[in-house]
């Protein structure tokens, strides 16, 4: 699978351990930064990321920042995207089946309460979409956004 990741300053230290993980599992990926812990807007990073997995260009994206609110909040202005703030493998998985959710957020601040990230990030990569009923609900989604 094609994954786009990228991070702001806090999500650095964070988005190198999930790119170990992401090649450890035969998985591909194009890093869109940032790359130093000087600081930077997330918006431009995660726009970076949505409009390539909005694009086709890859299956799915990661972004992270220091509580994966912010993140999330800037993905989800691009057209055809979807993507969940998960802090459980739970919620990873979930978002996957029923929202057919393409970009996963996450928190990496200290404060952050979540369960080991290569779990969460597991549970996202390998779990599909349900469609059945939730594909009612997702093309409701899209109509709203106008991509349906």
């Amino acid at each position: 699978m094609r994954i786009a990741i990228g991070g702001d300053h806090w999500g650095v230290e964070l988005k190198q351990t999930i790119i170990k993980l992401l090649t450890d599992s035969g998985h591909s990926y194009e890093d869109f930064g940032c790359y130093t812990t000087d600081s930077v807007d997330y918006p431009d990073i995660a726009k970076k990321v949505a409009e390539a997995v909005a694009g086709g260009d890859f299956e799915r994206g990661i972004l992270i920042c220091n509580n994966g609110i912010g993140m999330s909040l800037a993905a989800n202005k691009v057209k055809g995207i979807r993507a969940a703030l998960c802090y459980t493998t739970f919620n990873a998985r979930r978002t996957r089946q029923h929202q057919d959710a393409n970009i996963l957020c996450l928190g990496a601040g200290k404060e952050q309460k979540q369960e080991p990230v290569a779990e969460i990030v597991n549970a996202f990569l390998t779990s599909e979409f349900e469609g059945g009923r939730h594909q009612r609900r997702l093309d409701k989604i899209k109509a709203m956004e106008g991509t349906a």
